[in-house]
């Protein structure tokens, strides 16, 4: 009786244990296994690499269950919008469109001959490059905002390149034909660049890269203008301020003309007192806009009723009337100049590029709409390699003008042929009366234009957000003050890729600690209340693993154990039992990755550490397990998060 009663409480207590381990069970939270991606063939996923780094935007999605008469509309007209927009085109946009082209044609008329001086070339060439390119793209663009024409940091870098191949006053015939031969080889660059959708290629110049550049061209440009501005006759060839200022003042003595210094001064002032009503009010957007025909044509008048050039008061002379003459056969497309204008081209094509690639984005930001960066470099390319052929030079977007043509109103690049018409109509009629201009007011008006590059905010805000970007803006900026625009321009691009490369091979990695009453596990750095699990460190890799950086990392959390092991060994706390690795920010593997990956294993199976994995994405994962690395450490040290792979290790850990 007394055996059957024990054995009665036994098993009561051996089915109320097992009742108890069935709840626990129960309320355990269920751990989710990490998934693997569907397997793809090599074709899908060549196909699916191409595609992405290529065709990220499906261009041609537009083209999907499409009957083929339709498909080659959409297909002319992706290659010529204006026959897209043009259809929905109206009075009431083309009254915007009209008032937006005359008044950049005010402003470009100007410039223009400035910034063909600017490129050693002769007046007519500025004018030519602000008639036939602005028409190209207005019927191959995507902007409505960007105005066409030539522009001074591109005017400069040309303007130096050439001269540094060919004297442009001992032999001006073979310099205009270099100039040409860049110019089409600039376009066929940019062509190339979108045909095979290799935009990205511009991003690698940095922003920061492009400030600092801007604002040395910017004040290289205007050191250039002391020579019209003085009236300076012998002036250096070199372009870095110490030659410049060092020819300056070796002539203040014999050299300067005073009588153009007024001239020049006075109207500097009055275009920067235009520059700044216009940016205080910007209903009056119209007054910087139309200050440099005003003062070219009071200055031109004043030297005319004065007779002020016969007291050596610098004069543009004439410049030819007419249309734009061919000029395909002056192109090189043999000899020895070939392979200089190719180099020339292409350095001035890709920072024409860059310059109207952001002024495109920027404005259609700020309107709200969408531009194809490709279909855009298609276009300027096209442009460029027309106008080669037609005696311009390189033209692209001109932020001084894009900026009042948006400001005025426009909505379509049709302000772009109403500029271009009335350029057309200054070549035919108008080009006599610009023969008394003085070059002081020409100085006067590239040094007011070239002022807005110089961005000391945008220079402010990138040493606050980025040490390292300052520095490549400063590179860049003293690079072309104190030495030349390519120098300096070589020096954005270098560290540029500097950059690039130092986040690649040394990337960001962190310590992670469980935040109170979560299960969140972040950066102990940015977050100190978050606390450290015993016997487990947490290490969080922000960079795919590849050939450039897996020793890096592998050391980099060899030294983080190393440095732990001390710290717990000095308080008496615990060793470190597990190591977790969250691979969230790990985007991609590559064999030496996964080589760096089993050499930590082997490291750590020595002193006794077990390696988990947390959360590997798709492509890690499935190389991971084509490499048979999961059946190295166990499939049972994968896991989908931190929190599930400390809530199976950490017990353990307390256990030992």
């Amino acid at each position: 009786m007394t055996h059957r009663v024990s054995s009665n409480l036994g098993a009561q207590e051996t089915d109320i244990t097992n009742a108890a381990s069935l709840q626990y069970h129960s309320e355990a939270p269920y751990i989710h296994k990490v998934g693997i991606p569907p397997k793809q063939n090599l074709l899908q996923e060549f196909t699916a690499t191409v595609k992405e780094t290529f065709f990220a935007d499906d261009p041609l999605r537009q083209f999907k269950d499409q009957p083929r008469s339709r498909k080659f509309v959409i297909g002319i007209q992706s290659v010529f919008p204006i026959l897209e927009w043009g259809r929905h085109y109206n009075l009431t946009k083309f009254k915007g469109d009209l008032i937006a082209g005359l008044t950049i044609a005010s402003l470009c008329i100007p410039q223009d001959i400035g910034y063909a001086k600017l490129a050693n070339l002769a007046p007519q060439n500025g004018l030519y490059s602000s008639f036939v390119p602005p028409i190209i793209y207005a019927f191959m663009g995507s902007s409505r905002d960007i105005a066409i024409g030539p522009v001074a940091v591109v005017s400069l870098l040309l303007g130096t390149l050439l001269q540094n191949e060919i004297d442009p006053v001992g032999h001006p015939q073979e310099y205009r034909r270099l100039a040409f031969t860049a110019t089409f080889f600039a376009g066929i660059t940019e062509v190339m660049l979108g045909f095979f959708r290799l935009g990205f290629l511009i991003d690698f110049l940095s922003h920061a890269a492009v400030v600092g550049f801007m604002a040395g061209a910017a004040i290289t440009i205007a050191l250039q203008q002391l020579k019209g501005l003085l009236g300076i006759t012998n002036f250096t060839k070199k372009t870095d301020i110490v030659s410049v200022m060092q020819s300056v003042w070796s002539t203040v003595d014999h050299g300067w003309n005073w009588q153009t210094i007024v001239i020049g001064v006075t109207f500097l002032a009055f275009l920067l007192l235009a520059k700044y009503i216009g940016k205080k009010n910007r209903k009056l957007f119209w007054v910087p806009a139309i200050a440099p025909l005003i003062s070219v044509t009071l200055s031109t008048f004043f030297v005319y009723i004065t007779h002020a050039n016969k007291q050596h008061v610098a004069i543009v002379g004439d410049i030819k009337k007419g249309v734009n003459p061919s000029s395909v056969k002056e192109i090189f497309f043999t000899g020895t100049y070939l392979a200089k204008g190719f180099k020339i081209g292409v350095v001035a094509g890709m920072i024409a590029l860059t310059e109207a690639i952001a002024i495109g984005r920027t404005f259609a930001t700020m309107k709200d709409y969408q531009i194809d960066g490709n279909k855009e470099m298609v276009a300027l390319g096209m442009m460029n390699v027309v106008g080669s052929m037609t005696s311009c030079y390189v033209a692209t977007g001109s932020f001084s003008r894009s900026a009042v043509n948006y400001m005025a109103g426009c909505h379509t690049a049709v302000s772009n042929i109403v500029m271009s018409c009335v350029v057309l109509l200054t070549l035919e009629l108008i080009t006599p009366l610009f023969h008394y201009t003085p070059n002081a007011i020409l100085a006067s008006i590239i040094i007011s234009a070239v002022v807005g590059l110089i961005d000391i905010e945008a220079a402010i805000l990138i040493w606050k957000i980025d040490k390292f970007d300052f520095v490549a803006c400063m590179g860049a900026f003293f690079g072309v003050v104190f030495v030349s625009v390519e120098i300096g321009l070589l020096i954005a691009v270098s560290i540029s890729f500097a950059k690039i490369l130092l986040q690649v091979t040394r990337p960001r990695t962190a310590i992670l600690g469980k935040l109170p009453r979560t299960t969140v596990y972040r950066n102990i750095l940015q977050y100190p209340e978050a606390t450290k699990v015993p016997g487990v460190l947490i290490v969080r890799v922000d960079s795919a693993i590849y050939f450039s950086n897996s020793n890096y990392i592998r050391e980099r959390i060899s030294r983080w154990l190393g440095d732990e092991d001390e710290y717990l060994k000095e308080n008496h706390q615990p060793r470190i039992q597990y190591l977790i690795v969250e691979m969230s920010p790990v985007t991609d593997i590559d064999t030496s990755g996964i080589h760096a990956l089993e050499d930590l294993h082997k490291s750590l199976q020595k002193r006794d550490i077990q390696l988990v994995l947390a959360n590997p994405g798709p492509v890690v994962i499935d190389k991971l397990h084509a490499s048979k690395f999961i059946d190295l450490i166990g499939e049972d040290k994968i896991f989908l998060t931190v929190a599930d792979a400390v809530m199976t290790c950490a017990p353990k850990t307390e256990q030992a």
